[in-house]
This record gives C-alpha cells, structure tokens and sequence, in this order.
C-alpha cells in the first residue's frame, strides 16, 4: 500500500557550472545535515536545485554563503512498494481525482521501497487520494 506525507524542500538556482552542486553539499555537509535526497537540472545559463534535509531552516542559512535565494517549497514524499504496477495505480488515482503533477521525480533501484517525491496542484487532496485505501 502507498503512503503519503507532506515535505518540505529548498530550490535555488545557480550559474550553470562545473562544480555547483559539490559546493552547495559542502555547505550543507558543513551544517552537519544529511541531504535525503535532491534533483538538478540544466535550466541554460541556471543550474535548478531542489534538497531535502532533515531541517530545511538551517540548509537556507548553509547555503545563504552561496549568494542566492533559497526558497521552502511545498511537496509531497509517497512511499510505494517496488512492484511492477503498484506506481501507476497511485498515478490512475491522482488522475482521477483531477490532480496535476507539476514535477516528480523516484528511485527505488533493488530496495523493497520506492520513494516518489511529487510536487502537485493540490498536495491536501494528493495526500488524501494516495493514503485512501487500495492504492
């Protein structure tokens, strides 16, 4: 069964270089948080970051050395088990609940676990759809 939970994570952008993301984990690593998971991407000329650690206040004042604003952003984390199908029946639930998914993103590799984190139009309803029973 999947279950969902309400998270928080820091976005910022960085100029597109080599080396960006070494230097905003160090920050983070020097504030002594774990980074439980992250997404980059080349945006042109940006770099756009999303981390999740245990204490989003304290990566924003870590990372403030960067010169950049760091914004909370709202997500949600939905933990499925790592079985063909079980993915797409969270996704035909959301879809019928009308529920647009801005951004997603999983890993699951060998474990027994999948982990989705997904930013949507409505994470309330999005937390209600996937922890309904049979999903």
């Amino acid at each position: 069964m999947a279950k969902a939970k309400k998270a928080k994570l820091s976005s910022f952008n960085l100029p597109n270089k080599v080396g960006q993301l070494a230097a905003a984990s160090e920050l983070i690593a020097g504030a002594k948080l774990d980074i439980t998971a992250f997404y980059a991407v080349d945006a042109g000329a940006n770099a756009e970051f999303l981390v999740f650690t245990e204490k989003n206040s304290k990566a924003k004042k870590a990372l403030a050395a960067l010169g950049v604003e760091v914004k909370e952003q709202d997500a949600v984390c939905v933990e499925i088990p790592n079985k063909p199908g079980r993915f797409h029946r969270v996704l035909k639930k959301m879809a019928e609940a009308g529920i647009n998914i801005r951004l997603s993103w999983a890993t699951a590799f060998s474990g027994k676990t999948a982990t989705v984190v997904l930013m949507t139009s409505d994470d309330a309803k999005t937390i209600a759809t996937v922890n309904a029973k049979k999903s």
